[in-house]
């Protein structure tokens, strides 16, 4: 055995943890992870950290290892067959510009990846979509998270990121979560708000459910779902009604007060009660106890994030900091923590439809001509497409010639992970041309006309950017498979083929040219990462010793063009879709801590799978169980006016009684067949977090389960992976 130790950035979440490989050389396979010393982590790291390397060996439990390009050769009713990478190649370029020629540009659009690939295949994609077909139709999963928090901040403090540093949070004096449960999707993040609490930080949580976070912190403030803004506007009332604020930064560094103050009078916590149900007093002590401190911290997660009235809540979270001049200093500001592991990186780099990379405006002349020079082509001036809107553009297009033909899906799962799924497998049906580039069969891909296999993480070289702007280094442990390219590589071939030559050596000259066009992230060349170990953007300087920003807004001075944090004043409204007669009950998506995303990737390692397998379970307050005569483990259907799927009962106190519960990554216990296709109307950010549904008792125990057996296997089958564990890809292919 020949073995070497190589350190790398966790693949899971934002949080950015370095971990120690130990690598057999000769195997190619990696026999241990320990954690390594790292910006975030400190040596420790969480469940997924530990185990989630596994599929990399592509043991196939849950779905197969794409190893070679499939193509459908006859439309979209015959199978996918193995082909060559030339053959596969040139059926996209050739497809694509068939449809560009025929519908334009902007009938075709890209996905960039949050997760594996790294920022420089996200530039790469969005320099292909921009330059090459001549759209800036690019979006990418944070569309689907946090795009909410990127367009708040923006108008609030100019900057769409967290304002201070993961290791910062620990020594806050309060820390105010909202619709954020770190111990579920920031293991490591919430160990920093514990030694914060260990410290004597006072700890709030503002969330429907009694979570982890809820138990460990100093009050819960256990408000009804999808009445976070009346909440932040009835706490922005006490602060100023009490004269909590900070007039001198107030008056010095901000605008918009006076029409915020007219717009919250009405929002006292005696007249939202009826709106939050929460108690008065409990509302005006959390008012009192934040505005105590000059280092006070609001952390917030899709619980904020995936309602219709993202934004507008984002913007109220911002209000309170600039109420109490609660920013410009270590330990203080706004964290909008970033779920996926490259979240960030993929908005970083201009995974977006209305920013170049370092989030410069595609409406902007000086940033466009900036571009047009570089790339050697005219560009759009018109913000792209969001991808939450493709189907729509499919469906329903406002007239024909605006209608999506062509969708290229880039490490993404739409079919499993976006919101109204009928709706989203109707639109995958309907589209002319589908590509999916991924690293292992996924629902998705069943409707894909070309599959191009690519290198996983851990295959490849390359930079994350962790939740606090922190760029760090992603490295190479094991070969790939005979047969897959990188990202890059794939999207660059296409590109050259189509007659935009793209071609680069290596990521690092990659990397090179985007910092070169970014200010911002100019200082972070892959030497000072190497030295380093992290570079925080912004960091303009080449300077070894310069590792960027730990935290933002210094002295009061924001990102805005004139310096000035923004109030913005919004009236709360219901959720799109309200409990009712038929469906009685109120349904939100949540995280789970042993599985990430869509699962094809912890699905396919073998301790985490062990931890639950299909079909999931609903949340349920015992009261609701007792009333449906439903008891812990028994399989129930769950229904919406979109769909259904079912599900175990699992009995809780920690859920209210007129709410369930559900993680998104089963495909049989596939919540989002239920959710519900609103968006907030800024963001486009889908209201997972709300919708109108039901829970249903089943008699027949012995048939559900038989129906989940069953169906598990047929989608196994669809994926590829004989029920025996052997592929069946090489038995003739797959039909739609």
């Amino acid at each position: 055995m020949t073995v070497k130790k190589i350190v790398s950035t966790c693949v899971y979440c934002g949080a950015g943890c370095q971990i120690l490989f130990t690598v057999d050389d000769k195997a190619n396979r990696i026999i241990d992870a320990e954690g390594a010393p790292g910006h975030s982590n400190d040596g420790t790291l969480c469940l997924k950290g530990r185990y989630g390397w596994d599929f990399l060996n592509d043991p196939q439990i849950l779905t197969k290892r794409l190893t070679g390009p499939l193509v459908r050769r006859n439309g979209r009713s015959s199978p996918l067959e193995p082909a060559g990478w030339d053959e596969a190649v040139a059926l996209v370029g050739d497809r694509l510009a068939q449809i560009k020629k025929e519908s334009g540009p902007d009938s075709i659009l890209c996905t960039g990846s949050a997760r594996g690939p790294g920022n420089e295949a996200n530039y790469v994609m969005q320099k292909f979509a921009r330059a090459c077909l001549g759209t800036n139709n690019v979006d990418h999963c944070a569309r689907v998270c946090h795009a909410a928090s990127v367009a708040g901040l923006l108008v609030s403090l100019g900057s769409g990121a967290m304002s201070l540093s993961v290791p910062e949070i620990e020594d806050a004096e309060v820390i105010l979560n909202i619709g954020y449960n770190g111990p579920d999707s920031h293991p490591i993040v919430a160990r920093r708000i514990v030694r914060a609490r260990q410290k004597g930080c006072y700890v709030i949580c503002a969330d429907p459910r009694r979570t982890e976070t809820a138990r460990i912190s100093q009050k819960h403030l256990q408000l009804k779902g999808g009445s976070n803004l009346a909440l932040a506007n009835s706490l922005a009332n006490v602060i100023i009604s009490e004269k909590l604020h900070d007039p001198d930064f107030v008056r010095e560094h901000t605008k918009g007060f006076e029409e915020l103050r007219t717009l919250v009078e009405k929002y006292s916590p005696e007249r939202t009660a009826g709106i939050t149900g929460l108690d008065p007093g409990e509302v005006r002590e959390t008012a009192r106890i934040y505005a105590s401190s000059k280092h006070s911290v609001i952390l917030w997660g899709m619980g904020v994030c995936q309602f219709s009235q993202g934004v507008e809540v984002v913007k109220g979270l911002a209000n309170l900091g600039l109420l109490t001049g609660n920013f410009g200093r270590p330990s203080t500001g706004v964290g909008p923590v970033r779920g996926q592991n490259n979240v960030q990186g993929a908005c970083d780099m201009g995974a977006l439809p209305n920013y170049y990379p370092g989030y410069q405006s595609v409406s902007d002349p000086a940033s466009r001509e900036k571009f047009e020079k570089a790339w050697g082509v005219s560009l759009p001036d018109k913000p792209g497409l969001t991808l939450t809107r493709v189907p729509e553009f499919v469906l329903h297009p406002p007239d024909p010639g605006k209608k999506i033909r062509a969708y290229w899906i880039f490490g993404e799962d739409p079919a499993q992970s976006d919101a109204h799924l009928a709706e989203m497998r109707e639109t995958l049906r309907k589209l002319d041309f589908v590509v999916v580039q991924d690293i292992y069969m996924n629902k998705t891909a069943r409707f894909a006309d070309v599959i191009l296999p690519s290198t996983s993480w851990g295959e490849h070289e390359g930079v994350y950017s962790a939740c606090d702007r922190a760029f760090q280094r992603v490295r190479k442990l094991v070969e790939p498979p005979a047969g897959v390219l990188t990202d890059w590589e794939i999207i660059s071939r296409v590109s050259t083929h189509m007659g935009y030559p793209m071609k680069y050596k290596n990521a690092e000259e990659i990397w090179n040219e985007l910092v070169g066009l970014c200010p911002s992230f100019y200082g972070a060349t892959y030497e000072k990462l190497e030295k380093l170990g992290h570079v925080q953007w912004p960091c303009r300087s080449r300077d070894m010793s310069d590792a960027g920003t730990p935290y933002l807004h210094k002295n009061g001075l924001f990102a805005t063009k004139d310096g000035l944090g923004v109030f913005s004043a919004s009236e709360w409204r219901p959720p799109v879709e309200v409990e009712n007669e038929e469906y009685p009950l109120t349904l939100s998506t949540v995280r789970e801590v042993g599985h990430y995303s869509v699962r094809t990737m912890t699905g396919n390692c073998r301790t985490l799978r062990n931890l639950e397998d299909e079909p999931g379970w609903v949340q349920m307050n015992p009261a609701l169980c007792e009333s449906l005569q439903v008891g812990r483990g028994e399989l129930v259907r769950v229904a919406s006016a979109r769909g259904w799927c079912l599900s175990r009962c699992l009995p809780t106190d920690r859920v209210r009684a007129d709410a369930v519960y559900m993680t998104y990554q089963w495909w049989i216990g596939a919540c989002n067949e239920l959710t519900v296709g609103s968006l907030d109307p800024v963001s486009n950010t889908p209201e997972y977090k709300y919708c109108a549904c039901r829970v249903e008792k089943i008699d027949d125990q012995a048939g559900a389960a038989k129906h989940v057996a069953d169906e598990y296997q047929r989608l196994r089958l669809e994926m590829l992976v004989d029920p025996k564990g052997v592929g069946a890809g090489a038995r003739g292919g797959l039909a739609a």
